[in-house]
């Protein structure tokens, strides 16, 4: 990273860059990890927990879909607005701040009494999360020389992958045994952890001096970042149009135990944990190119949910590889986006997170609707691919422009 996109002449200097291999490198980027475990343990076990949450709130299904919109909405929220307020404030006590924001908002999470107050809880935990793997990809991002930007950033990145595959499985589980409130009170000793970890191993990264909300919010002029943002939202809900009703797909449609549910996810988390680490090495290669790719794979893959949820090894199968091209298309995702956002390096690395729960609530929504219609619990992979090849047309857009960029500047 540049000097003027990590502070200014008259901040302290930033850590000299070094390679991804040295250990004081290493501890810090398995610190901002831990936030990303915590994070992506709270967002992705709703989907697993949902029968239990619906019971326990008294909604049907369809409705309790909702508590997962109101978290995707607070990431919609809290990620451009704390990033603009926040540009020019020290990244590491952004960090700790962030992270004690999402520790209280699922403390309300496990206190809730019912659906309206539990709806109100996922929407504040939800707000310091795009922020959150914003900054903490940046502070990656100066730790290390730019050809290995990509692999910094998936390593921050695999604490959302880990959680996936082993923290939403366990979290599940807990919720399944001693009821769905526990898994919340297990993220929030996560976070807690996590301010920690912070604290004690992450260098002090100075703000930019040059830093403000004028200069974040001008990311939002360029025509690449808002298709890109494009992209995000309407390319990546369709992952979410199925994920989020991958519990009752997994009991109703292929007709296993709700025991298997854990399991599912697990292959889920394998794919995403493989995809990320994966996505980190093909962005450092060729990262235009990788982001199409992805989004390619996770169309076709879209289109064969329905006939692969007929048994469980298919439904097993087109699980992992959906989660392993999705959690590639989101690293190349973060790492465009903090390439064209510009000076506005904050908010292009938030807005990714942004535009990513905007899927979220998207998907899930859409997903709802073409259930509640009686079409089935397989009809949200058919919307889907529909918002896959939706995402793939902005992509052209993209690619059209960069050409035309490319050609004005030579």
């Amino acid at each position: 990273m540049t000097a003027s996109a990590t502070g200014s002449a008259a901040a302290p200097p930033a850590p000299a860059p070094t390679s991804l291999g040295s250990p004081r490198v290493a501890v810090a980027l398995v610190a901002l990890a831990l936030g990303g475990f915590a994070i992506g343990t709270t967002e992705f076990v709703t989907m697993g927990l949902l029968p239990d949450i619906a019971t326990g709130v008294g909604v049907d299904i369809p409705t309790a879909g909702h508590v997962i919109s109101a978290y995707a909405l607070g990431v919609v929220v809290g990620a451009p607005v704390i990033a603009a307020l926040g540009s020019r404030l020290p990244r590491r006590g952004l960090l700790v701040g962030l992270m004690a924001a999402f520790l209280a908002g699922n403390v309300l999470s496990a206190l809730a009494p019912g659906s309206t107050t539990l709806l109100l809880a996922r929407f504040v935990s939800g707000l310091p999360h795009g922020a959150y793997f914003g900054v903490a990809s940046l502070v990656a991002a100066a730790l290390v020389p730019p050809a290995l930007r990509g692999r910094a950033v998936s390593t921050v990145m695999l604490g959302l992958a880990a959680a996936t595959l082993a923290g939403v499985p366990a979290a599940t589980w807990l919720g399944q045994t001693l009821g769905w409130r526990s898994a919340y009170w297990a993220v929030v000793v996560l976070a807690a952890l996590t301010v920690a970890a912070v604290l004690a191993v992450v260098p002090a990264t100075p703000q930019r001096g040059d830093a403000g909300i004028r200069t974040e919010l001008g990311a939002l002029r360029r025509p690449q970042v808002l298709l890109t943002l494009v992209v995000a939202t309407v390319g990546f809900g369709g992952m979410f149009a199925v994920y989020s009703y991958i519990a009752p797909i997994t009991t109703d449609v292929t007709g296993l135990a709700r025991g298997a549910v854990p399991w599912v996810l697990l292959a889920f988390g394998v794919g995403g944990f493989l995809g990320t680490a994966l996505g980190g090495r093909l962005a450092d290669l060729a990262l235009f190119r990788s982001l199409v790719g992805a989004m390619v794979t996770v169309l076709a893959l879209l289109l064969v949910v329905g006939p692969a949820a007929a048994t469980g090894p298919t439904l097993f199968g087109v699980v992992l590889l959906l989660a392993m091209s999705a959690s590639t298309l989101v690293v190349c995702l973060q790492l465009r986006l903090m390439e064209v956002a510009g000076e506005a390096q904050m908010l292009g690395a938030a807005l990714n997170h942004s535009a990513l729960n905007a899927a979220n609530a998207l998907g899930a929504w859409l997903g709802g609707v073409v259930i509640a219609a009686g079409h089935g619990y397989t009809a949200p992979s058919l919307v889907g691919a529909a918002l896959a090849a939706a995402g793939l047309v902005a992509l052209a857009a993209s690619a059209r422009l960069r050409r035309r960029e490319l050609r004005a500047a030579a």
